[in-house]
């Protein structure tokens, strides 16, 4: 520990006795004994590091506050010396202090995401939470040009480029765990639009029990995956949680009796027992070549980022043929539609059939908070929606879910096994309307049932299950 949090550590050792997460820190113990003098008796406490950075955190916590620290800076004053991340004296830059109480509050929210969003005359700031976009707060603009060379300079870019987009990464220890940040700059008519996303290792992986599903569609799921060869597709827009339903996935059957290798873009949260690449342009390294050069390191299983090209599909086939278990994602907005879809992709019909065990589309929908929904009797227009009358539940909004209505999110999705039957409409290049009817004569239930389940549950409200997934057929 360094910086601002040592001096606050030592506030606290003095108030509350000796605590440290090492019972061996002669040093830290030389140095308190020296503060307080020679007489004092110390007693050594000992604390995991997270417990002694939460007990700062609550009880020190002003020292960080964004808005203290706000009144440090005078509007137009922008020149602030931009240290190296990990200095000493950096945490005494009052600049440098606010983006680290920015991004702590970020993830003490749960956010998925930070957006800095400069405009004419201010400074938006926004987090994504549970899927939504929330404004945390505005600042004059003229704070801007430090928060956003510090910002680059922790990620690795260039302070000295913004007219060009440029990416970069970083990672910082908050509430006693290690949160990762991909960051992306984006010139834009008022400046640099930057954005990061959060990478929080613990919760990132969560078993598939925890991903909110009905038990049938469960059941589903782990029968597909103890079929021991061909591809697995997940679909559906970007942060609809395909990447959190495949490590949960791989979470589940990693055991050191087979071995795992994925290719993503980029590695998201490293896996014990994992063999994980990303893929490197300057390399030469894209999906289909580093398929290729997996199949020679004997895998079980492989997980491929997302099969976006003909090379790709082609080499994630061929794993598929030769006795792997392949795991991939595909942008298509249904389950169904990941066959036309592959189609398009130039894999032949002859090829697909009898390789692909199923397909799962997913979207993530806000969880009504339990301390504050409230029921309601649906009107005309929701009972065609919902196919019955019944109480239904909607957000009000609490303490508990910072008045919000809402409080995590879970996955509705609708799951495809295929079998002989639909192997033999695929070489035939059936259309999407017979594969859907004999999907529906096998028992299959669309997004829009799941979600409609979910709402007469009491899980989530109809206005949230609208914004995620297209009901309008159901009220037509």
């Amino acid at each position: 520990m360094s910086g601002e949090r040592n001096k606050l550590l030592g506030r606290m050792l003095i108030e509350k006795g000796v605590i440290s997460e090492d019972q061996l820190r002669i040093a830290l113990l030389e140095q308190v004994r020296a503060l307080l003098g020679e007489d004092c008796e110390l007693h050594l406490m000992l604390a995991s590091e997270s417990e002694v950075m939460r007990s700062i955190d609550q009880y020190y916590g002003f020292e960080l506050s964004i808005e203290g620290i706000l009144q440090e800076i005078e509007p137009g004053e922008a020149e602030y010396p931009i240290l190296q991340a990990g200095t000493e004296s950096e945490f005494s830059q009052p600049v440098v202090r606010l983006i680290d109480a920015l991004l702590s509050d970020a993830v003490q929210r749960g956010a998925s995401d930070i957006h800095f969003e400069p405009e004419r005359s201010f400074l938006r700031i926004r987090s994504r939470i549970d899927g939504v976009l929330r404004q945390m707060r505005s600042l004059h603009k003229s704070y801007w040009s430090p928060m956003a060379v510090r910002l680059k300079v922790m990620s690795g870019m260039n302070i000295a480029e913004n007219r060009a987009p440029q990416d970069g990464h970083f990672s910082l220890l908050l509430s006693g765990r290690q949160i990762d940040f991909r960051v992306s700059a984006e010139p834009t008519t008022h400046g640099e639009n930057i954005v990061l996303r959060i990478l929080d290792r613990q919760k990132g992986i969560v078993s598939l029990e925890d991903l909110g599903l009905g038990e049938e569609e469960l059941d589903m799921l782990k029968f597909m995956i103890s079929k021991p060869e061909g591809i697995i597709l997940v679909t559906g827009p970007t942060g609809s949680g395909k990447t959190t339903t495949l490590y949960s996935i791989l979470s589940r059957i990693n055991t050191e009796a087979i071995n795992i290798m994925t290719l993503e873009d980029p590695v998201e949260y490293p896996m014990p027992m994992i063999r994980q690449a990303s893929v490197n342009e300057m390399a030469k390294l894209d999906f289909a070549s580093g398929i290729r050069s997996m199949l020679r390191q004997d895998p079980d299983v492989i997980l491929v980022g997302e099969i976006r090209d003909e090379p790709t599909a082609v080499m994630a086939f061929r794993a598929a043929m030769t006795g792997h278990q392949v795991y991939s994602t595909l942008h298509t907005n249904s389950a169904i539609g990941a066959i036309p879809r592959l189609f398009d992709l130039g894999i032949h019909p002859e090829i697909m059939a009898g390789n692909v065990i199923g397909m799962v589309a997913q979207r993530l929908a806000r969880r009504l908070c339990p301390a504050c929904r409230m029921a309601h009797d649906p009107d005309p227009e929701e009972e065609r929606v919902l196919g019955e009358k019944r109480s239904i539940y909607r957000a009000s909004g609490c303490e508990s879910c910072d008045f919000q209505g809402y409080s995590g999110r879970f996955a509705i999705m609708e799951l495809v096994l295929l079998d002989e039957d639909f192997d033999d409409l695929i070489v035939r290049r059936g259309t999407l309307r017979e594969m859907r009817n004999l999907a529906g004569m096998k028992g299959f239930r669309t997004l829009a049932q799941n979600a409609v389940r979910a709402v007469s549950s009491g899980m989530t409200s109809l206005e949230e299950i609208s914004r995620v997934v297209d009901l309008t057929g159901r009220a037509a």
